[in-house]
């Protein structure tokens, strides 16, 4: 999940562990053009206290007028904004935007925080809530899915945030790295060259040692991880990215330049028995092509490669 909602979710808990009233609000469908996709939430104190957000600001600020020192309904609503021009004009929605949204008050803090658990644990967790009453379950998950929303019953799967190992801790790993940390993956950076690693500068960022292939391994890369090799130099991002190209990582990508991503790809099957159809999955050149030319700007095409696959834009 998304750390902006993770965040979300352990003020919340917080809060209703100091009994204080909160409420859990969801975006659960858009319509044209919304500030927010479906599924992020926002969490709301009684004395109108907000973290999160379901749109630019004007919905919240709505939100926060209707519930602040009126009594709170038991059971969940369904509220939405932006139904005609003039509405969208008010509530700041882009052109043709509709938003619907659920509010669900003083959930359990007890189930809050057990959910909470289960993803500092890395398990995926699906989060049922009855409309009918309120009532929440917590049912173990084996694949993430997308919020789905009855009549009766809203469904959303939470689990842990998106990861990203960078091979090498050089210029370009920094500022890559800083930007996957603002864009809420959890980092970490593989570099066995003392000179390298010792001098990493970028705080939140797990510096593993060891060989990078056994980096690979030692991460379990499953279908929320990807893998950006950085360092130039065969012998460390070579034995890595077949690893990683054979594991359940959504992106595996390596520097370098058209000719050295062949020379790679034809050296991969020549000596680590690899096939053109098993080596289709690396990225290379990595990153989407924007004139870049400094580290900075290198970084800035990595990430939004990551990002577009992350989301599934056709074409990334």
């Amino acid at each position: 999940m998304d750390s902006a909602d993770f965040m979300v979710l352990r003020r919340l808990c917080q809060w209703r562990q100091e009994n204080r009233h909160a409420a859990l609000i969801t975006v659960v469908h858009t319509w044209g053009s919304s500030p927010r996709p479906v599924g992020s939430v926002m969490a709301m104190r009684d004395d109108g206290a907000v973290v999160g957000s379901v749109s630019g600001g004007c919905i919240e600020d709505d939100l926060i007028h209707r519930h602040t020192g009126n009594p709170w309904p038991r059971t969940p609503q369904i509220l939405k904004y932006g139904i005609d021009a003039d509405e969208a004009h008010r509530f700041g929605l882009p052109c043709g935007g509709t938003v619907e949204l659920i509010t669900e008050f003083d959930p359990d803090p007890a189930l809050l925080a057990d959910l909470l658990e289960s993803i500092d644990q890395g398990r995926l967790i699906k989060r049922e809530l009855s409309m009918k009453d309120g009532r929440v379950r917590l049912i173990p998950a084996d694949a993430a899915q997308a919020l789905t929303r009855t009549d009766s019953l809203m469904s959303s799967v939470f689990g842990p945030s998106y990861r990203m190992l960078i091979i090498g801790a050089g210029q370009l790993s920094e500022y890559l790295a800083t930007m996957a940390v603002f864009n809420g993956f959890s980092v970490a950076v593989c570099d066995p060259r003392s000179e390298y690693a010792s001098q990493w500068s970028v705080p939140g960022v797990e510096i593993l040692p060891g060989m990078p292939d056994d980096a690979v391994n030692g991460f379990a890369p499953n279908a929320r991880t990807c893998i950006i090799a950085l360092t130039h130099d065969p012998k460390l991002d070579d034995l890595a990215l077949l690893s990683a190209l054979h594991s359940d990582a959504f992106y595996v990508g390596a520097i370098g330049s058209r000719k050295n991503s062949a020379a790679r790809r034809q050296r991969m099957i020549d000596h680590l028995d690899q096939t053109p159809e098993s080596v289709q999955k690396l990225r290379s050149p990595v990153g989407i092509f924007i004139g870049s030319k400094t580290p900075a700007e290198i970084a800035v095409s990595i990430m939004a490669e990551v990002i577009a696959m992350k989301n599934g834009v056709a074409g990334a």
